[in-house]
């Protein structure tokens, strides 16, 4: 299995584990595909980037994760609790990877929009994972 895969399954069991949120959501609304018809409260897995981050006597890679918060509430404030919760849950975390290990997982940066429909918090990840040995 992949860096990438492995760290996509670790972070939707912690945050489809976490209480804090799912109080917030739900337990079914954490998702990392398109849904033809969203339903908000909805954690979306959109994106991990991956890059060579190996260094001259350690394999290793650098991935950045983008996390999608959509909210249908009036305002950003259910938005951005979700986020909060995300956060919380994900930076800093040590989670389990299936052969591969986990160096360090920290929150970036989240941005706020809103489009016609949805409030949306962009929430980006850097994570470095190693070879299992």
């Amino acid at each position: 299995m992949s860096a990438a895969s492995a760290l996509q399954k670790a972070i939707f069991a912690r945050l489809s584990g976490d209480v804090a949120l799912t109080a917030l959501i739900g337990g079914n609304a954490i998702t990392d595909r398109r849904l033809a018809t969203p339903t908000a409260p909805l954690v979306v897995i959109a994106g991990i980037d991956s890059a060579d981050h190996s260094t001259a006597t350690e394999p290793g890679e650098e991935h950045v994760v983008t996390l999608e918060v959509w909210s249908d509430a009036a305002g950003n404030r259910q938005g951005q609790a979700i986020a909060a919760a995300v956060r919380a849950a994900l930076h800093d975390a040590a989670l389990s990877l299936a052969g591969h290990r986990l160096v360090l997982l920290f929150h970036r940066e989240t941005r706020l929009t809103r489009d016609d429909r949805f409030h949306r918090a962009e929430m980006q990840f850097r994570a470095v994972t190693e070879p299992e040995t």
